[in-house]
Formats: C-alpha cells, structure tokens, sequence
C-alpha cells in the first residue's frame, strides 16, 4: 500500500509539473504579447523594452519559468493588470467564497444522491427506481443556467421568499446561499444517484449477495453489512471528482447570481486578460484537480484491495 501511495504521489507532483510548463509555455512565451497586457496598446516600444528589461524577459525561457514556478510554490502570484494589487489579496477570498459554496452544495448533494442510488439500485426496474432514474435524468439534462432561471423565477419573483442575488455586501447572509447551492445540487445529483444505483444493482446481483440471503440473513442486514460499503466504492470515487467541477466549473452559477467566487474571478480575469490572475487562477485549480484525482485513487485502493495489485 505505501509502494501504491508513493507512485501515485509520484504521478500528482510530475502531472502537476508539465501543467505548469504548459500553462508558462501558453501565457508567458511571447514577452512582447506580456508586455503589450500590462502597459496597454498604446504603450512606445521604449516603454515596453524598459519593461521586459526590468522584470527579467530578457533572460533565456528556463531560468524565467524556474523563477515563475518558485515564486508561485511561495505563493507570490505576480500583481493584478487591473486591480494594481497583488494576486493573492484577490484569490484567496474568492476560492474560500467558492470553498463555502462548495461545502453547503455537499453536505446537500452526498446524501440525497447516496440514499436515492441506494433505494434504486436495491429494487432494480421497481416503480421506486423508476421514478428516481426518470428524476436523476430529467435534472441532469438541465443546465445550470436554465434551472438557475427557473429556481429564480419561482422563489425570488413568484413566491418572494429568497434574495435574486448572492453579492454577501452586508456580510455573510446564509439565505443567499440557498439559490445557488440548490442550483448545484439539482444539476448534479442525478448523476451521482445514477451512479450509487448502478452499482447497487450490480452488487446485489453478486452471488455472495444471493448466498446470504439464501442463509436466512435479513434483507437489511445483507444490505447494511455485505452490499453497501462494495457499492459505495464507485460513488465515493465521482463524489471525490465532482470538487473539481465545484471549484472551476461554476462560473455560470456564480456569474448568474453575483457570487463573488473562484470561478468568477476565473470568468473576470479571462476577460479583462489580467494574465498572472489567470495563471495563478489556473495553477491552483490543476493543483486541486490533481490532488482530489490522486486522493480518490488512493482512498479506492484502499477501499477495493484488488486494485492495489493491478
């Protein structure tokens, strides 16, 4: 196991470097594209040669990514092109907005999804797995800018109940929470329900599954002791995935709703061609994916032993 661990350790720091030579291959290879960013298109050619001059463009490519990649290992991102502070100032509070968001949406998500799959997948082609397959589907097919419309139109104009808007300008208001985390939790619920009842069902058609029950062994118990930790392999695995999703792949819900997060600083940034947020932006959601990536691969060794050996 510890062999296992290490070579995955491995894999996350070597995936996590050719990332980075990527993303400085992309942003930082023509200075002169740099340098037009930061002092404008107006900017003398003078202005732009004292500028590549002062901050180290002239020096060969290898010794400018290794100062890039160290200043960001130190966490020094570089300074916003349009807001004129530095990168950190804005991107820790907007990931730890998005980190709160992303919490209130799972602490919804896993067990909703867990328990619907579960209920599915024991009683394959009932009417109970029916409705929660044709309900796991219908809300899945819906994007998240449709439902955001449509949770709005309902709770915020129709019934008056919820704020449009999540800006937290007076501080953190739990209530505007609520749009946005249901938004997330109806688009993605259904594929992880869909996933739990998968395997569910397969798990209670194995035939250790079947030669319990033979033994006289109550429903419940063949289900709690033997079924349900195998089942929920597969879903943990998806669940671990899905805070990648989380981090960079709501900017439509942060967008919609004034949420002051990660994504739509990704969205700002990417816009307004504020380079060094987009990098930072960038590095830190690789190093996210690729942690979640490797934690989930780990924690199902652990789960289904066989894997270890593959």
């Amino acid at each position: 196991m510890a062999f296992f661990i290490l070579k995955r350790l491995a894999a996350m720091l070597l995936t996590m470097l050719v990332v980075s030579v990527l993303i400085f291959l992309l942003l930082e290879l023509s200075p002169e594209s740099v340098a037009t960013k930061v002092l404008g298109p107006y900017a003398t050619e003078e202005q732009r040669r004292l500028w590549l001059e002062a901050h180290g463009y002239f020096s060969p490519l290898w010794h400018r990514y290794g100062v890039w990649l160290w200043h960001f290992l130190q966490g020094d991102f570089g300074q916003s092109l349009r807001l004129k502070v530095p990168v950190s100032q804005i991107l820790w509070p907007r990931l730890w907005n998005t980190a709160i968001l992303g919490f209130a949406t799972f602490a919804l998500l896993v067990p909703v999804s867990l328990v619907l799959g579960v209920l599915a997948g024991i009683k394959q082609g009932s009417p109970r797995d029916r409705v929660i397959s044709v309900a796991s589907v219908a809300t899945t097919s819906v994007p998240e800018f449709a439902s955001a419309v449509l949770v709005s139109a309902l709770f915020v104009f129709w019934l008056d109940w919820l704020p449009g808007t999540s800006t937290m300008t007076e501080g953190f208001e739990i209530e505007q929470l609520v749009l946005p985390v249901l938004v997330l939790v109806l688009y993605d619920f259904g594929y992880v329900t869909r996933m739990t009842r998968a395997s569910m069902a397969d798990v209670m058609g194995a035939p250790y599954i079947r030669t319990a029950e033979l033994k006289g062994l109550p429903k419940r118990l063949v289900i709690l002791r033997h079924a349900l930790r195998n089942a929920l392999i597969a879903p943990f695995t998806v669940i671990m995935l899905q805070i990648n999703w989380l981090l960079s792949g709501v900017i439509v819900v942060e967008v919609f709703f004034a949420y002051k997060g990660f994504g739509a600083l990704l969205l700002e940034a990417s816009l307004n061609q504020d380079i060094h947020v987009i990098e930072a932006c960038a590095m830190v959601a690789v190093s996210v994916a690729v942690a979640t990536q490797t934690l989930a691969d780990v924690a199902y060794a652990y789960l289904n032993p066989r894997i270890r050996f593959d």
